[in-house]
């Protein structure tokens, strides 16, 4: 598949679904190095409240172990940013993440976690874990 959503250089295009974005994860992967574990974090993360519409902020952290394969960031920031206006509560995106990283690249082991920020008073972290 053909990657051309992500420019080599310049700005990068908005993702027009969340399938767009796990496809450039999997086509932008890139052969592992000897490493034993990489994390990533993204400090900006925002999806939708799917009962009321509201926008939902937070942070995502993805650590783990590479197979065959790595995520390449800029890729991993396309597929993170088609959640925008995706309507999903946070349990259910730290286990889509984590499934679209096996699908993507395949790891050893993935951990994936969400912070979402407070709103009513109410913070919340959900963790999900694949491993082979």
């Amino acid at each position: 598949m053909e990657n051309s959503w992500i420019p080599q250089s310049g700005p990068m295009p908005r993702p027009k679904s969340v399938e767009e974005g796990r496809e450039a994860l999997k086509g932008e992967a890139f052969p592992s190095p000897n490493v034993s574990n990489i994390t990533f974090r993204a400090l900006e993360f925002t999806a939708v409240c799917p009962k009321t519409g509201q926008p939902d902020f937070g942070e995502v952290e993805i650590s783990y172990t590479p197979d065959q394969k790595c995520i390449e960031s800029k890729s991993l920031k396309f597929y993170l940013w088609s959640f925008r206006d995706e309507g999903a509560f946070c349990e259910t995106l730290a286990a889509r993440i984590a499934d679209d990283i096996v699908y993507a690249i395949d790891p050893k082991r993935v951990e994936v976690t969400i912070y979402q920020s407070p709103r009513g008073g109410i913070e919340l972290k959900t963790t999900a874990v694949r491993e082979k």
